[in-house]
């Protein structure tokens, strides 16, 4: 972090962050969204093989008993666009009029989506079907394999090539704990009046606040200054005086969850006795 004291843009880049496998809700909350395992990925993957071969050879006994009525020439194009077709043309459509799920997929509650966490196009899919004759049907899988298990998203070379992934569609998303109420400001924060936070300001408070080890003192001082004075026009009264800027950030951060947190409750009890 030494260039974060040269350059003001520096600490902005510091508070963004890059978690790859992450993203960041409206209230500014860090989730995780992690990538499949490579395990999930191999059944759903045998489960495809399955499908797609099973159609493939009653395709293929159909063509043997139409045998006689069709020439040389023709059986060869016909055995062509099957291949094509089972092989490209079905798992490219499946995966597009799906949205990212195969057979496999949906057993394993797996999703195809973009390296930005979006639901995939036509371009994605036919990218991960064109590469996975290769990778897939004509290497029996292994470069898949080996591929996925040297990713930390478990991408395969389709993936890497179409920029996609796969997730869990049901995963139990972990949130890392909130900062705590300074026990010397609990006076303070419970008596002031507080509007409500910016979804950019509180996310930046809450990474500012986990992250302020990674940051140099010049970065921390100017970056808490700034958030500083973005918090300060929505508090009344003012913090008591040598309050430590870090400890009011999290004050009003905790005090402005505990409050949300009431009034969902409030709402939640309201809704219970009208329905009742």
């Amino acid at each position: 972090m030494a260039n974060s004291t040269t350059s003001p843009a520096a600490p902005k880049r510091a508070l963004r962050g890059s978690d790859v496998d992450s993203m960041i809700t409206g209230e500014g909350v860090l989730i995780d969204v992690p990538a499949t395992s490579v395990a999930s990925l191999v059944i759903a993957a045998i489960i495809d093989y399955i499908v797609i071969f099973s159609g493939f050879f009653l395709a293929t006994l159909a063509l043997t008993w139409l045998g006689g009525s069709v020439t040389e020439a023709q059986a060869a194009i016909i055995g062509i666009l099957l291949t094509v077709t089972g092989f490209l043309v079905v798992p490219v459509g499946v995966e597009l009029l799906t949205r990212g799920r195969s057979l496999g997929k949906l057993v394993m509650k797996l999703r195809v989506v973009r390296d930005d966490g979006g639901p995939i196009t036509f371009r994605h899919a036919f990218v991960r079907g064109l590469v996975g004759i290769i990778e897939i049907w004509l290497l029996m899988g292994v470069p898949a394999v080996v591929s996925a298990m040297l990713s930390t998203r478990a991408k395969r070379i389709g993936d890497l090539a179409a920029g996609t992934y796969v997730v869990r569609e049901e995963t139990a998303m972990r949130l890392p704990p909130g900062p705590w109420m300074p026990p010397a400001l609990i006076p303070w924060a419970s008596g002031a009046d507080m509007g409500a936070l910016p979804d950019g300001v509180a996310m930046q408070i809450r990474q500012y606040l986990t992250r302020t080890d990674m940051l140099s003192p010049v970065a921390r001082e100017q970056v808490g200054r700034a958030l500083l004075a973005e918090v300060m026009p929505r508090v009344s009264p003012a913090p008591p005086p040598g309050a430590p800027m870090d400890a009011v950030l999290a004050a009003v951060l905790a005090e402005r969850r505990k409050r949300d947190r009431e009034r969902l409750q409030r709402e939640a009890a309201l809704r219970a006795r009208v329905l009742r």
